[in-house]
């Protein structure tokens, strides 16, 4: 099975194969809205303001670009002269597949003055593509409706979509995603359709801070920073801020996919503030190098963090397929947190202070719960 499951998890996981496209559309520079329409007729229609999926015919296919993306498997990688990139999404294996698993499906482009169509069922053309109306617009639409003798439910769920669809609105700094449910029964209090629509100008920055909104935070600011490795082709966006309570709230993703089974970006990161938070800790005269070193979870106790990192061949391993596995991440987001974050202490000693004493504060609840239960056996 191209998409990991034949049930909801991998109904969901077509739509995200289509908006995954845009979104790369977006972190190219050329888009800046999505729109996701589940239709009356079960259908869901993904609209996009990017340069279109190209028409031009196919150095090595022979036919056109379009056809060449909705019916070959793995056909992802660049078109033309402009570097249309397709999305690999999760499984790597992009939109044709989408277009195999749907009963029907159709795309129309608006790109080089004209609006190009064609329609498929299960992946197979019903005709060549359409040369139609002249447009000044460009973008891609995408409807398609899911093969119900492949899927064991074609019923979409408006929260699933949503929840992944502000997440991925708070990855891409500035992208529209918007969301709406014309199904018969699916409406709000009015009586409206259901409707949502996300753009956050701050990115993971704001993501923090909603995650952060009903507790109290240990310092005021939040420590953020991005960077880029060009040669290696990775890119991290870092944001994060301590709270008051003792839960862990650290959110990993890789190319905008919630890696839930942590990675090697998420070691890099942990090895890493670790190792700053005893260094300040030892500088500051907090503690003894040896005796009192704290540990990752005294360390990271009511910490609220995002990390996302960019790779060009993501490996995702584990259960679901929601593992990063790529080595060269690890040490990519160890170094960049060491200059980051370390100089962010460097500058903020009072608010790295806080930090600092929040973890002893995690530790010596640590020991004394361990010296009871020692007491007790």
């Amino acid at each position: 099975m191209y998409i990991g499951s034949t049930g909801e998890r991998g109904l969901h996981h077509l739509v995200y194969e289509v908006v995954d496209n845009s979104v790369d559309e977006a972190l190219a520079g050329y888009c800046t809205h999505i729109s996701v329409l589940l239709q009356k007729d079960g259908g869901v229609r993904v609209n996009d303001n990017g340069r279109g999926i190209p028409v031009d015919i196919h150095p090595i296919e022979k036919k056109p670009a379009l056809e060449v993306v909705m019916t070959v498997l793995h056909a992802g990688g660049k078109f033309g002269d402009g570097g249309y990139s397709v999305s690999g999404g999760l499984h790597g294996v992009g939109i044709s597949v989408v277009n195999a698993l749907s009963r029907d499906l159709s795309v129309v482009v608006q790109r080089d003055g004209f609006i190009w169509e064609q329609s498929y069922k299960l992946g197979v053309p019903n005709s060549p593509v359409e040369k139609g109306i002249a447009t000044k617009e460009t973008g891609t639409e995408v409807t398609f409706w899911p093969s119900e003798e492949i899927f064991e439910t074609t019923d979409f769920s408006f929260e699933i979509l949503s929840t992944r669809f502000r997440e991925m609105a708070f990855l891409n700094k500035g992208l529209t995603i918007s969301l709406r449910d014309e199904r018969a029964g699916h409406v709000d209090e009015k009586g409206e359709p259901l409707e949502v629509r996300y753009c956050y100008a701050g990115g993971i920055v704001d993501f923090v801070k909603h995650l952060n909104t009903t507790k109290g935070v240990a310092h005021k600011s939040i420590i953020a920073f991005e960077t880029e490795d060009l040669k290696q082709k990775m890119s991290l966006e870092v944001a994060m801020q301590w709270n008051t309570s003792f839960t862990e709230s650290v959110y990993t993703f890789a190319n905008t996919i919630n890696t839930q089974e942590g990675g090697t970006h998420e070691e890099g990161f942990r090895t890493s503030l670790t190792s700053l938070v005893n260094k300040f800790a030892e500088e500051w005269g907090y503690i003894k190098r040896k005796e009192d070193r704290l540990t990752g979870d005294d360390v990271r106790e009511g910490l609220t963090a995002i990390i996302s990192i960019k790779v060009s061949e993501p490996q995702f391993e584990g259960q679901t397929k929601t593992k990063l596995g790529n080595t060269e991440a690890k040490s990519f987001t160890q170094k960049a947190l060491n200059d980051a974050v370390g100089a962010w202490f460097e500058k903020n000693p009072s608010e790295g202070k806080e930090i600092v004493r929040k973890a002893i504060d995690a530790a010596t609840a640590r020991i004394a719960a361990r010296k009871a239960r020692d007491l007790s056996r």
